[in-house]
């Protein structure tokens, strides 16, 4: 599938979307039945929400601006939100922590170009997603702190222009220390998410924990930061681009269902009547959200494994190993790298443990 040498930038590439050629059962398969699977969850769990609370969400819109709504009915609605976003976060961590080790696991049979099927990618993927979702919640917290900043000068931008005072100290402190501060400590965070990003990888190929395959990304990065950064960063636009014209089409289509339900409506609709009228669209934009987000997810994961696989050739020699791996004919016919039934992937610097040979 890929040059069992040092990795160029069309090779990376060129090796990513054979992968997505070769595998596409695999991988789709994998994302829709998770993406799917989660959609159902939270479409599920919004209508028993909405069947729950459509009595004072009613009282609610049918209020006129004298009235008050009352506490409970509030304090209703927002539990029902509450309980749905925290619903929505956990489907969505488990959901891209199984995407997340899923991609490493077809990778690394199709570096050396030996298939692999759905059920042995799904039992290998969920073994790991463990190690890495912590992988991807500790990432996740190097932004925090510029999001949070950013949403500080937003607010306070917000501010300015709703009292159209932008000289008063509430919004003008909010602005300058969140532009200062995101100015400040972005450029730190992007620095350790690339030496971080090989982390999940790390976790599927080695069998690493969270911390140390940390460490270990950090480790392989070095000295390789600035082609690390480069590369992530055009096949992360490139995704994204893929991912806006995949939804064009989808949004499309969904405007007209939305056009001929709400034109059905009276002067005064329901809520529910509302949601029933614009069922069509939110299918399409749903379905839209999906095929794009399975991209989006799927490729760049294959372009970081493979400058795992990279860095290691580049470093540790692991070329002649995986040669051997693959049924490349090398001297002295002893398989993995001079020890007899040993895995091609593990960790050859001699401090982390071997990861399990592949199944």
């Amino acid at each position: 599938m890929i040059p069992l040498a040092p990795l160029r930038l069309g090779d990376l590439l060129n090796g990513a979307f054979s992968t997505m050629g070769k595998y596409w059962k695999q991988l789709f398969g994998m994302g829709a039945a998770l993406y799917g699977g989660a959609a159902l969850l939270m479409a599920a769990a919004v209508a028993i929400a909405y069947s729950a609370v459509a009595d004072p969400l009613d009282r609610l819109v049918s209020l006129s601006y004298e009235e008050e709504p009352a506490p409970a009915d509030i304090v209703s609605l927002v539990t029902a939100v509450g309980v749905l976003a925290v619903l929505g976060i956990i489907a969505m961590m488990i959901v891209s922590g199984l995407m997340y080790a899923a991609v490493p696991v077809v990778l690394q049979e199709a570096v050396l170009g030996r298939p692999v099927d759905f059920s042995t990618v799904w039992r290998r993927a969920w073994s790991n997603v463990a190690p890495v979702i912590g992988t991807l919640i500790l990432t996740a917290l190097i932004v925090v702190v510029p999001m949070l900043l950013i949403m500080m000068a937003f607010v306070g931008v917000i501010i300015a222009l709703i009292t159209l005072d932008g000289s008063s100290g509430g919004a003008a402190t909010a602005m300058t220390v969140g532009v200062l501060g995101a100015l400040a400590t972005g450029p730190l965070a992007a620095w350790l998410w690339v030496k971080f990003c090989l982390a999940p990888a790390v976790v599927v190929f080695e069998g690493q924990r969270p911390v140390a395959a940390l460490r270990r990304s950090s480790q392989l990065v070095r000295g390789d930061w600035w082609r690390i950064f480069g590369i992530t960063l055009l096949v992360y636009v490139m995704a994204a681009t893929a991912g806006y014209f995949i939804q064009m089409p989808f949004s499309v289509l969904g405007m007209f269902p939305g056009i001929i339900g709400t034109s059905s409506l009276g002067s005064d609709p329901s809520p529910t009547a509302i949601m029933v009228a614009m069922g069509g669209y939110f299918v399409a934009m749903m379905l839209g959200q999906m095929v794009s987000q399975i991209i989006s997810t799927t490729f760049p994961q294959l372009v970081t494994g493979l400058l795992y696989v990279d860095r290691r050739m580049r470093t540790e020699n692991l070329g002649p190993v995986l040669a051997e791996a693959a049924g490349v004919p090398q001297q002295g016919g002893v398989p993995y790298g001079g020890q007899p039934g040993g895995a091609p992937y593990g960790d050859q610097s001699g401090g982390a443990p071997h990861g399990p040979p592949p199944q």
